[in-house]
């Protein structure tokens, strides 16, 4: 059975099968969906089995793929869950600014998108890394250490960078996905569609900024951890052999919060806003401050600025 079969993949697409013709897909995908009742799947494991692409969803679709979700999360974590599909606001544009000059790095941030975000305790996976420099290096990705453990932060004569995604405007992960699993939403976050993903990790090859993960092991999130309040693009808890990412906290952020790393900031270090708003603090720091991006000669044009305040 081809991979595209076996995904539940939507045969309308020029892909399809290897060029496996729409009669004959139709007539596996009956003979799967059948297969799986003679197996004792139930009816939302057939459906989940050959959903289409999020995108292809039709309104009403997608209300039953949130309504099975809840379902099967409630059934798994024993809580209510309710997931989100929420949309983009129009005349919105994300856009995150650091301050390197204030970062102590406390690893507050991480620790509260792992709460958030429902990331996996075990195997531990982190959307946020926090890199340890020598200010008298500078900025140097090569040579820098994420791994530190003093007794105490910051320490003397170093500085520190927080990398995740970068939500870049000409993103080559999106461009390196075969089956289309991640793209750009109008808000700019750059989202996957977990149940899609193949677990290929050409994205993760295609990210100059080390920021996507892939889940090598069963993910492990313990019940009582559990943030119930999820959006379908964001912070459901992803499954083995899937590539995830920071999503700005899209779940807060379409509802008008804050990311999770910028609410915890114990410093002030962390902001973020509407790029397209000229009374936003992300559009005043980047008017008044001097502001770089990440490995800029790439032309990844991320919409993650860093700065120094002070």
């Amino acid at each position: 059975m081809s991979d595209v079969v076996k995904h539940g993949r939507d045969s309308t697409s020029a892909d399809v099968g290897q060029g496996m013709p729409r009669r004959e897909f139709f007539r596996a995908a009956a003979g799967t969906a059948a297969a799986l009742l003679l197996c004792g799947c139930d009816k939302d494991a057939i459906n989940a089995y050959l959903q289409k692409r999020f995108q292809e969803l039709s309104p009403d679709e997608v209300k039953a793929v949130l309504a099975r979700l809840e379902r099967k999360y409630k059934a798994k974590f024993g809580k209510d869950v309710t997931v989100s599909a929420k949309p983009a606001r129009g005349g919105v544009l994300f856009g995150y600014g650091l301050d390197l000059s204030r970062c102590i790095g406390c690893r507050r941030c991480v620790y509260a998108c792992v709460k958030e975000n429902n990331l996996s305790r075990q195997p531990q996976t982190h959307w946020i890394r926090v890199l340890e420099q020598e200010k008298a290096k500078g900025v140097d990705l090569e040579d820098a250490n994420p791994y530190y453990d003093p007794e105490t932060v910051p320490r003397d004569g170093y500085f520190y960078i927080p990398v995740a995604c970068q939500q870049c405007r000409r993103p080559p992960c999106t461009k390196a996905c075969p089956v289309k699993a991640t793209w750009t939403e109008p808000d700019g976050i750059v989202v996957i569609d977990y149940d899609w993903c193949i677990g290929c990790r050409c994205c993760m090859a295609a990210c100059p900024y080390g920021a996507r993960h892939f889940n090598w092991g069963e993910p492990t999130l313990p019940p009582e951890d559990v943030n119930p309040s999820m959006h379908y693009l964001g912070n459901r808890p992803r499954p083995r052999g899937v590539v995830e990412k920071c999503t700005f906290c899209i779940q807060r952020t379409r509802d008008g919060r804050y990311p999770a790393c910028v609410e915890i900031c114990p410093v002030g270090a962390r902001k973020f806003g509407n790029l397209l708003d000229p009374q936003s603090e992300i559009r005043l720091i980047m008017e008044q401050k001097r502001v770089f991006v990440l490995k800029s000669e790439l032309k990844t044009e991320p919409k993650f600025y860093y700065f120094y305040s002070l």
